[in-house]
């Protein structure tokens, strides 16, 4: 009987598979510059790696996130520009996190051109909670207006002038639920687009500095 995945084992698993990845020379990566193409591969390699010794419930289109059960997202990018998407589902996400942890493998990718075979050496691998995954600006500025003692009107300012994707009666509750329930420091940077566009580099920095963001490897 398998043992039941946790996070803690999630992360130790992590920083296994990163080592052992850094060092394998794999012909299917050979001249592949797609970043989908390579974070597809690293993603369905791990979970398989995971499942060899774990039960979990794998992720699908319902869920949007690779592991349900642990609210666990996984996420892979080149050190070069280290950014993925994700789905957006409202403005709220952008000041009270995600609602789902992230597990960031970064990678810095090359090619053998005398044996035809990619190598991915694993550069950094973090594991951000679920209570850090708000943008670090927008949060920052929230938290400044309501230590300098700021209103409902100041919120509401602030968030247009921050052009968050949201309507007018949509920005009155977020604007309510800031006031009653302050959001926590965010440190990804999330961009507005159709799908949120989230830059890592500051968790890069952060990571084993702040709670909640893990340098696992």
């Amino acid at each position: 009987m398998k043992p039941t995945l946790s996070i803690k084992q999630l992360c130790a698993e992590a920083e296994q598979f990163a080592e052992i990845e850094s060092i394998y020379d794999e012909p299917k990566l050979y001249g592949v510059t797609d970043g989908k193409a390579v974070g597809t591969y690293l993603e369905q390699k791990f979970t398989a790696y995971l499942a060899e010794n774990y039960n979990y419930q794998p992720g699908n289109s319902a869920s949007g996130i690779d592991l349900p059960d642990l609210e666990v997202d996984i996420k892979v990018t080149s050190v070069k520009q280290p950014q993925s998407s994700c789905p957006f589902k409202s403005a709220t996400q952008k000041v009270f996190g995600l609602g789902y942890h992230l597990l960031v493998f970064v990678y810095d990718k090359y090619d053998d051109p005398d044996n035809r075979t990619g190598r991915l050496d694993m550069q950094h691998t973090i594991f951000i909670d679920k209570s850090r995954t708000a943008d670090f600006q927008t949060t920052r500025g929230i938290l400044d207006i309501l230590n300098r003692d700021g209103n409902k009107d100041d919120i509401l300012a602030f968030l247009e002038d921050r052009n968050l994707p949201v309507d007018e009666i949509g920005a009155n509750q977020l604007a309510d639920r800031i006031l009653e329930s302050p959001p926590n420091q965010g440190y990804l940077t999330i961009s507005n687009a159709l799908q949120w566009r989230l830059q890592y580099g500051r968790v890069i920095q952060q990571a084993g500095n702040v709670s909640g963001i893990v340098r696992v490897q």
